[in-house]
Parts: structure tokens; sequence; C-alpha cells
């Protein structure tokens, strides 16, 4: 076969080279990881990592606590399964009652202020003691309680009675209340609190059985006149819905008008009232008994109530005295009613009537100072973008008025999940580490309190190039374009809603680095800024933090630095994938080429001498300037060598006294020639080098030292100039 025809040599397997290759990355890896290390000492986690003997300890129990998971999930959905009725050849599903039950039975002690079951109890409530209100005046005054129909008022009158029973002995005596700033939840002193209030005893009297009386005098609705007293719990069924209603200022319209209507209800039955007293008819100003009684006396309250006038004259002195009481009641009620009415509307349209009074300002002054058109009609386009979008101007202004710790509720849920997607303050994870190091959670929500949100119009630049980048900017909203090319117009990436950039810039030395690029709002776009300043200031207080960031900072520009990754590369097989692929050649080398062959080689050689042609001058200067400084320093150490040889004869000629006097000058005159020799020396300056133009030439320079014939005088440059020989 082939393989035995085959000679003998290095064969390779495709598995195991890909192994090898594998495992030789992730040794490049580690090499890079632990470099980085010794560089920046902030890279080393502080923790140690886990041995590992007690995870090997640890692996066989997984699987039983998966299998118990697995048998308490079966469990829970087989009942789930089981509850199915058929009906008309259809299945429905019929939840279990015991999920009913859980959730209906009552809890030990309820909130008033959050728990939505007590609310719909208490609108459950307050739907009887309307009922009350409202029919109990009106069975009493109109014929509209026979005894054909006398079950059916008394049916609800007992559902009624039941409702306000339940609430005394259930509901009310579960409710939690404040004692010195904590919240009572015993029981015992629960119930103590409610008996001992003044709505326990409204509440008793309301459910008082009157009813009793039907046996001796018939059944008259007056003797649950009582019920109407049980309006504490109206007036807070009113206070828990509003607070729990996005638009609280509906109710407020729709329940002032109630008042009104029911107001309008009762002086229609006083109207009946006063009619049967005088007789039904017997005058123009009484109701003359056709039509719809309800409707007729109803049409009278409201003509006299809201003073329209137009009816008939009151004729005898119980109907003048009505009339007069009706008229004041009338303008006292109406006005007070239409007061409220005006402070409800009012208080829901007062955010855009402060809107509509701050674009007024802003028009005025822009006309004053002859704002142009352009830039009037751009701050018309914010104001109104800005109210629709947010319904306020200025988000801030409202979270003022909170605490700290209920801003950062709020600052939380609102921003919390956009800035974690910034790579900067996420947790970072290092290869060949176990443990996941991250910002100081205390650091971030500190930093959530100072976002400022600010809209940008379509067209405006977030950033520009060459701009010092001083920000970082989370887009909340909306989307921006970063523009480049040659012109600046080529679109490069849309950002949307939740994407960031600019966060490299916070922690860039030296103030901050430079934009590369263009950004515009597509439209229009809501951000959120964190300046370098304000992160500083918060920094201040987390230095580990601060370490940790400026450490994500180093990495992440390095690794935005890198090319992006092109098409990929074969990789060698064999053992040459052990030592890498070859190092691409320059591009400088490449340019210089500008070929290949000898053309490319001839081209550099050619660069080179016209070079150092352009060089040679500045050479031979350093040159003469080396030579000049050695020889002075080689006449300094012999001037100072003379001098000590002179002062020691000097000693020697002292200490003889025989000798003559001419002896002792024979030294300073022995000293003396070298001293005039170096007089001329000193006294000449040196002369400054001639100027030598450049150029090309078609002589050679031939510099060199030798030492100087006469002792004493150091080395001789010689330069010489001899013309090459043309071949």
């Amino acid at each position: 076969s082939t393989q035995q025809t085959t000679p003998r040599g290095f064969q390779t397997n495709e598995y195991a080279d890909a192994q090898l290759q594998e495992i030789v990355r992730k040794m490049r890896e580690r090499a890079t990881v632990y470099k980085e290390k010794l560089k920046d000492p902030v890279l080393s986690s502080p923790e140690g990592s886990p041995t590992s003997s007690p995870s090997k300890k640890k692996l066989p129990p997984p699987p039983k606590d998966e299998k118990k998971e697995e048998k308490k999930e079966e469990a829970e959905a087989k009942p789930e399964e089981d509850h199915y009725c058929d009906m008309l050849c259809c299945k429905f599903r019929k939840p279990p009652v015991k999920k009913y039950m859980t959730y209906l039975q009552l809890p030990d002690s309820i909130d008033s202020y959050t728990d939505r079951r007590y609310v719909a109890w208490l609108m459950l409530v307050t739907v009887a003691y309307n009922w009350n209100c409202w029919f109990i005046p009106l069975r009493f005054v109109f014929p509209y309680q026979t005894s054909s129909n006398t079950i059916y008022w008394l049916a609800i009158d007992i559902i009624c009675d039941i409702c306000y029973l339940c609430d005394l002995l259930v509901f009310q005596p579960r409710v939690q209340f404040l004692k010195g700033g904590d919240i009572i939840v015993n029981k015992v002193e629960m119930k103590k609190f409610y008996h001992s209030s003044m709505k326990f005893r409204l509440d008793v009297i309301s459910v008082l059985p009157f009813e009793v009386l039907y046996f001796f005098f018939g059944f008259n609705p007056a003797f649950r006149v009582n019920r109407m007293l049980k309006h504490n719990t109206f007036f807070e069924f009113n206070d828990r819905l509003e607070a729990i209603l996005d638009k609280a200022y509906i109710y407020r319209v729709i329940r002032t008008t109630g008042y009104l209507l029911f107001i309008l209800h009762i002086n229609a039955c006083l109207y009946y009232w006063a009619s049967d007293y005088e007789g039904l008819g017997s005058t123009r100003w009484v109701y003359d008994g056709q039509g719809n009684m309800y409707l007729r006396c109803y049409y009278w309250a409201v003509r006299t109530l809201i003073t329209i006038g137009g009816l008939p004259e009151p004729q005898t002195l119980f109907e003048i005295v009505f009339q007069l009481l009706n008229f004041f009641l009338g303008v006292f009620v109406f006005s007070s009613l239409i007061g409220q009415m005006r402070d409800v509307i009012g208080a829901a349209t007062a955010g855009q009537n402060y809107y509509r009074s701050c674009m007024d300002n802003t028009v005025s002054y822009m006309n004053t100072y002859s704002i142009p058109k352009v830039v009037q009609n751009r701050v018309r386009t914010w104001y109104e973008y800005t109210w629709d979008s947010q319904g306020m101007l200025d988000e801030s202004e409202l979270l003022e008025q909170m605490p700290t710790k209920m801003q950062l509720a709020i600052a939380i849920d609102v921003n919390f999940a956009i800035v974690n997607k910034v790579d900067l303050f996420k947790a970072s994870t290092f290869t060949g580490e176990c443990s996941s190091v991250g910002c100081d959670t205390q650091m971030i929500y500190d930093m959530l309190l100072r976002l400022k949100s600010i809209v940008y119009l379509p067209g405006d630049f977030v950033c520009k190039k060459g701009e010092i980048g001083r920000e970082m900017y989370i887009i909340k909203q909306g989307e921006v374009q970063v523009l480049g090319g040659p012109d600046g117009t080529k679109v490069l990436v849309t950002l949307r809603a939740g994407a960031v950039f600019g966060e490299i810039s916070l922690l860039a030395a030296g103030g901050g680095n430079r934009r590369t690029a263009n950004v515009v709002a597509h439209g229009f776009a809501n951000l959120f800024i964190l300046d370098k300043k304000t992160l500083n200031e918060i920094l201040v207080h987390y230095p580990d933090s601060e370490k940790l960031l400026m450490k994500k900072a180093k990495v992440l520009l390095k690794e935005k630095g890198k090319p992006a990754p092109g098409p990929p590369v074969q990789q060698p097989r064999g053992l040459a994938g052990l030592f890498g692929q070859k190092q691409e050649t320059p591009k400088l080398f490449k340019a210089m080429l500008g070929g290949k062959g000898k053309a490319g080689l001839a081209r550099l050689l050619q660069l080179k001498r016209e070079r150092d042609i352009q060089v040679m001058p500045q050479k031979i200067e350093q040159i003469l300037s080396r030579a000049k400084e050695r020889n002075e320093k080689n006449k300094s150490k012999e001037k100072t060598s003379k001098q000590k040889s002179c002062r020691k004869e000097n000693e020697a000629e002292a200490e003889k006294p025989e000798q003559e006097e001419k002896k002792p000058l024979e030294p300073a005159a022995s000293s003396a020639p070298p001293a005039q020799k170096e007089e001329p020396n000193a006294d000449t300056k040196p002369k400054p080098p001639a100027v030598m133009h450049r150029g090309t030439t078609n002589e050679s320079l031939i510099i060199s030292m030798s030492p100087s014939p006469t002792a004493g005088e150091g080395e001789i440059l010689k330069v010489e100039a001899k013309e090459k020989k043309r071949k």
C-alpha cells in the first residue's frame, strides 16, 4: 500500500499540533500576565489562591443537590398538571385552592401604606358607606321603598352591615401604627391602640342595631342614620388611593364632583320633603307631583344652589324661610366647591404652568437682545422636547427635596443598570486567578448621585475631534453617530441607548486624551455625563478603587490601541508552530527600499551617501572641538607639573644659606621660558571655525591624529582633501 511505500520521515498529527499550539498560546498569555504583575504591583490579587484539596472533596455533592432540586421541581410540577377540568371538549387550567388561600390569608399585621389588599378592602367598605349616604335619605323622603321591594333593600343593608362588622373586628385591629418612631406590630398593642381611638367609638356607634325598632315602628330607613358615621374609613380610602395612583389629580376632580352631586342630592330630598309637608301641588312653589319626582326635584335643587334664577316665588312663610336658607347654603357650598376645584386643577397643571412661564421668560430675553431666529427656534425645540420626554425641565429639583437615602434608592433603580454596562466599572478577571476584583459598591453609588442628564438636539456635537476629553457619556435615550473619514462626514458607527463612550478619558494621565472623532446627536439624544473633576472628588475617599480604576484604564487603553483583527493566518504545522510567526518587515524600511531587487538597494545606498555628505561638516566641527579641548587639557597638566617642580627646587635652595643670592634666581629664570611660551597661547583666542558650505563634491577627506615631535605640545590633527579618480 501507499503507507508502506512511503519513506520514513517526520510525520505530524493534526490533533497533536492543535493541542501543542493551544498549550503554547496559554503559556504565552500566562507569561504576559505575570510580566504585567511584575511591572505593576496593583495587578497582583491580595487574596490567596484556593488550595486544590477542598475543591476535590466538594466535587461529589453537587450531583446529589441537583437530584434533590430536580425532585422538588417534579413535585411542584405534578400538582400543576392535575388541576384541569374538562368542559365542552376543552381543557381549562384551574389553579389550586391552596394558592388562593395563601394569598387571601390575612397577615398578623397590616401596613396601611403599602398593602394593596388593605386598600381594596377599604374600597369595599367605602362602597357600603356611599350606599348608606345616598339611599338612606332617598328612601326616607321619596316613596321608593314599598312593601313589595322591602326584602331587596333589607338584603343590601345586611351586606353593608357585614362589611362594617368585618372592618371593626378583623381589619382595623391589625393595622400597624407608629409610636415614638417605631412601627408597632404586636397584636395586643395594635388592639389597644385601636380601641382607645375615636375611630373605634364611631365605628361601634355606626354598627349599633337600631333596626330592632323596625318591629315597633315599621321599616323606616331613618333608623339606619348611624351608618353614616363611618366617614373616617371613607377619607382614609381617599388618602391611600391618591398615594398609589399615577395621576391622583384625576381622582381628586372626580371626588370633588361627587361632593357637589351629593349636596345637590340632599337638597333635592329636602325640597321633596318640604313639598310633601306643604302639600304636593298646593302652591306654585312646591312640587306638583307630575313626571319623575326625583329628576324634577333634582333639577330644582341645581337651579337653586347655582343661583340660576327663574324659579316660582315662594308663597308661605315656610317656603320663604326655606328658600332663603337654600340660597345662603347654595352660595357658600358652590363657592367652596368652585375654589376646591380650582385648587385641584391648579395643582394638576402646576408643572405645565412653570414650563410655560420659563419658556415665556426665555423668549422675551432673546427678543430683548435680538437673538437670531435660528437660535430661538432651537431653544424652543429644546424646551418642548425636554418637557414632553421627562415631564419636567430639571429632574434634580424634584430629588433635592428628598433625603439622601431616598435619592440613592431612586438613582440605583434608574441608573445602576446603565452604569453597570461600563467596562471601566465592571468586575475584572485575569487569567490564572480564581477571584474577580471589582470596584467598591459604595463608590459606584456615590457616582450615581453625581450623574447629570443633558438633552442634545439633532445635529448637536457631543464632542469634537481634537478637543481634550474630560467627560464620560452614557446614552440614556436616543442615538449618536461617530463621524470620521477625510472630510469628517463618514458615519463610522451608530451608538444607541445603553452605549458608553469617553470612559477612558476620565482616568487618562497628562490632563486627558484628545478625541479622535466627532460625535453628533442623530435625532434627540438624552445623555448622562460624568466629568473628571467629580470622579476625582469621589475617588479621594476610595483609594483602593482609584488604583483599580487606573489599572483597568491601562488595560482598556491597551485593548483599544490594538489593531483590528485581520483575516485568519494559517498556522505552520509541526514543531515550527512552537516558535511563533516571523515578524513583519517594518513599514519604514519598505518605504525606503521603494521597490524590489537591485533598484531598491541602489536607491538605499544613494540615500546613505547623500546623508553622509550632509552630516560630514558637522562631524569635522565636532572632531576639531574635541582636539582643541584635549590640547588645552594637556597644556594645563604640564603647567601644573612644572610649577610643582619649581616649588620643590626653591625649597631646596632656601635651605643652603652659603650659596649666592643669584642662585635662587636660576630656577625662576629657568621657569620663565615656559611661562613665556604659555602667555601667547593664553592671550590668543581661538578663531571661530570657518563657515563650511554644504554640497556635493568629488573630493574626499582624510582625518588623522599624530603625536607632536616637540615634547609637551600634545597631538597634531591633520585633515587632507584628495580628489577622487574618475574611472
